[in-house]
C-alpha cells in the first residue's frame, strides 16, 4: 500500500521554514516529495502545494507529522492510500 500525503501552504511567506523544518525533521519517511506553486512573469503565487510519499510501515511518524502540519495558521493536509 502507498501512502500519499497533499500539503496545501496557504502562505508560503508565512509558513514555509515552519514546513520545511517539520519535513527534515520527518525526513528519513519520506521516500518522494513534490513541490508545487504558481509562478509567472509578474510574481510568485504566494500558496504552494507538496506532494509526499511515504516509506510503508511507518503509520505512527506519519500520523504524527500529519497533526504538527494541520496545526500551522494556513496549512491543510490530506491523505491518501493506494
Amino acid at each position: 500500500m502507498r501512502q500519499i500525503m497533499g500539503i496545501q501552504v496557504g502562505n508560503r511567506e508565512q509558513e514555509a521554514l515552519k514546513v520545511q523544518e517539520l519535513l527534515t525533521k520527518n525526513g528519513c519517511i519520506i521516500k518522494t516529495r513534490l513541490g508545487l506553486h504558481e509562478s509567472s512573469d509578474a510574481q510568485c503565487d504566494t500558496s504552494g502545494l507538496i506532494i509526499l510519499e511515504f516509506l510503508s510501515g511507518k503509520d505512527a511518524e506519519i500520523q504524527a507529522m500529519e497533526k504538527e502540519l494541520a496545526g500551522l495558521e494556513s496549512v491543510t493536509v490530506k491523505q491518501m492510500e493506494f
